[in-house]
């Protein structure tokens, strides 16, 4: 397995045998968040929450995060679509219980490469100069992240084969990715918000696109808890749910605020922060059928050992949703 996702399993694994719970008042729910560009607003679900207490603590990944959930230390995980699934393929107790935002990639060139924005066209063909000319054409990403799942799919749906017409280069640590571009590493990037944004800011690449046309879309983050909560603590949960939807929707309407709570948590420059909500869409929907698809890629590309589409569909509980948007979950990406 992976570098990238190698870690995520090691962390996962050494969960498995972490301590018990830590006890928990009845009234409270303790949710993680990921302190990334996408996660942020989580920090305000404990003044959208009425009828419960969330105690909201951020961590530095979704993996930890995911980690803290099924060690039992919180009751509610913001992660990804991909830990969702990484999760279930280790038999992890996880429960999907609704979305929080989407989007966030972006593919971006060389300065110096003829290539047209959102011109699949001219992208093959530099990549055939390339190959004639017996040069790699070296496209990189965080393996195993939202971002290198969009580019494969992309790239895939594009005829682009990336095992035989690019080479692959593996940068783990997102903060990276500029200095790659910058030191001529790398023809091009699928990379996350806010970097994304501070690349194209910092003059480094240039945009070619936003890698969403294939079929996981631009799913990114989900809501996660574990069927032991689901069982005691079900009102809790929906009021948790109802202060997600109510962020969303805060922040859908006040980009402003948007921007505040993404340069204020990770203590971002505000004018990246500013550049990087457009390439956001807060949504708490559960999208049913690109989840499938998603599962179904990771296994594909062996991301993960065993098929499982059906426990993500079976473990994706909409009656939270339901109930704190008032709509059926036709209505809500079922």
């Amino acid at each position: 397995m992976k570098k990238n996702l190698l870690g995520i399993l090691i962390a996962l694994c050494l969960a498995s045998i972490a301590p018990a719970s830590v006890a928990q008042s009845e009234s409270v729910i303790k949710l993680g968040y990921a302190k990334c560009a996408h996660c942020t607003p989580m920090s305000l679900t404990p003044q959208y929450a009425k009828g419960v207490q969330i105690d909201a603590v951020g961590f530095n990944t979704g993996t930890d995060a995911l980690t803290a959930l099924v060690s039992k230390n919180i009751d509610v995980a913001q992660v990804t679509y991909l830990h969702y699934a990484i999760a279930l393929d280790k038999g992890f107790d996880v429960v999907a219980i609704s979305g929080q935002v989407n989007g966030g990639s972006a593919m971006l060139v060389g300065n110096d490469l003829s290539i047209v924005p959102n011109d699949w066209a001219s992208l093959k063909k530099v990549i055939a100069d390339y190959k004639t000319a017996g040069k790699p054409f070296r496209v990189a990403a965080s393996r195993g992240n939202a971002q290198d799942i969009h580019m494969r799919g992309a790239f895939a749906k594009q005829g682009i084969d990336i095992n035989k017409d690019v080479q692959f280069v593996n940068i783990p640590n997102p903060s990276d990715h500029l200095q790659a571009l910058r030191r001529g590493e790398i023809e091009l990037i699928c990379t996350v918000e806010p970097f994304a944004t501070q690349i194209l800011q910092a003059k480094a690449a240039k945009m070619f696109g936003l890698p969403y046309d294939q079929a996981a879309g631009k799913l990114t983050n989900l809501i996660l808890t574990r069927s032991d909560v689901v069982k005691d603590k079900p009102k809790q949960l929906e009021e948790t749910v109802r202060a997600v939807v109510k962020v969303d929707e805060f922040v859908a309407a006040d980009k402003g605020a948007l921007i505040d709570v993404i340069s204020k948590i990770p203590g971002l420059d505000k004018a990246i922060a500013t550049g990087a909500v457009e390439n956001l869409d807060p949504d708490p929907k559960m999208y049913r059928a690109s989840a499938l698809a998603i599962a179904a890629m990771m296994r594909d590309l062996k991301y993960i050992n065993s098929d499982v589409t059906a426990a993500v569909e079976k473990n994706m509980d909409y009656r939270f949703l339901e109930a704190a948007t008032g709509k059926p979950k036709s209505e809500l990406g079922y």
